[in-house]
């Protein structure tokens, strides 16, 4: 049973993707020491920020854009057994365009 989560103002669901597992010299970096993922894909986004007269400001990304955002940016949440973060937009840096 899929989870629909509509953010709210200018917030956005990022799920992030998977770091791939590093070996360096032979040694195997376990998970507690492993960096967080800067990017991720765009899940859904809120309706835009709403200025002082009233009017509302459309987001910069949209559902299925690939964006790079702070280290520690974002609230993680779980839904169906998967990661993801709820952020600000102003939390995420970069549309990737490929």
């Amino acid at each position: 049973m899929a989870v629909n989560v509509k953010p709210l103002g200018d917030r956005v669901l990022v799920k992030p993707e998977e770091e791939e597992e590093q070996i360096k010299g032979g040694i195997i970096i376990p998970d507690t020491a492993k960096e967080k993922p800067q990017r991720g894909k765009v899940v859904a986004v809120g309706e835009g920020k709403v200025d002082d007269s009233g009017k509302r400001i459309a987001l910069s990304v949209k559902p299925g854009d690939l964006v790079l955002y702070g280290k520690y940016g974002g609230t993680e949440v779980q839904l169906d057994d998967e990661e993801h973060l709820i952020m600000s937009e102003g939390d995420i840096l970069a549309i990737i365009e490929s």
